[in-house]
């Protein structure tokens, strides 16, 4: 019989109230007829063993992970989907009755979305960032069979280690490029990816990129959706 008892969804995030995931997913729900709540949480670096014990103690159906704990998140699983191995981050969790998997659904978004301009397969892909989003997005695109993925981040250890992981876990072959000073897109690019914060809203900037470089059919995407 009815009753006032919702499921709980949600996601752990810093800042979350920017996050406009809780629209989208409490209008899912709602058009699917479950009686599922998803709660937008303020969750700090330092409290997310907190937040994730307490998603458990709940009995939280799973949650979302955004900016910053992606990668920081794996301390507190118990299970990693396939891809989520490779990509070394993750976006959501499902809570099996306190057991915790990750799953990464943000590289197979974009590569869905990017397959409605052009089919990775065969192609030359620049990323810029090397964190969580840019992980997967690198990942998953070399997995689609593009041909080469190019790396560019401001911190040369983190965005090596990236280029390294989709060389060595994919198919595709990758580069680094340290991000100093404006980035030139090299000819031949087929796709440029934002996959840093740069612009996260309220921010209004953009990345440091000479968009003279930016050549005719190539495809540009922004992880950040900044209204």
């Amino acid at each position: 019989m009815p009753g006032f008892l919702a499921d709980l969804t949600g996601s752990f995030a810093t800042s979350a109230a920017q996050n406009p995931t809780v629209a989208i997913m409490e209008a899912a729900y709602a058009d699917a007829g479950l009686d599922v709540r998803y709660i937008n949480c303020e969750v700090p670096p330092e409290r997310l063993g907190d937040a994730v014990r307490g998603a458990i103690g709940m009995g939280w159906l799973g949650f979302n992970c955004s900016i910053p704990h992606k990668i920081a998140i794996l301390d507190y699983l118990d299970e990693l989907a396939p891809s989520a191995a490779i990509i070394g981050a993750v976006n959501c969790v499902i809570n099996d009755n306190g057991r915790l998997t990750g799953e990464n659904t943000d590289g197979q978004g974009f590569v869905n979305a990017l397959r409605t301009l052009i089919d990775p397969a065969g192609k030359r892909i620049v990323v810029l960032g090397a964190g969580g989003a840019a992980r997967a997005i690198a990942v998953e695109s070399a997995l689609a069979g593009a041909t080469h993925i190019e790396i560019v981040n401001r911190t040369v250890a983190r965005g090596e280690e990236l280029a390294d992981l989709v060389a060595s876990r994919t198919p595709s072959s990758a580069s680094f490029t340290a991000w100093a000073g404006t980035y030139a897109v090299p000819g031949g690019t087929d796709v440029l990816v934002n996959a840093t914060s740069i612009g996260f809203f309220p921010s209004t900037d953009t990345p440091d990129v000479d968009f003279s470089t930016v050549g005719p059919g190539m495809v540009v995407a922004d992880v950040v959706a900044n209204p």
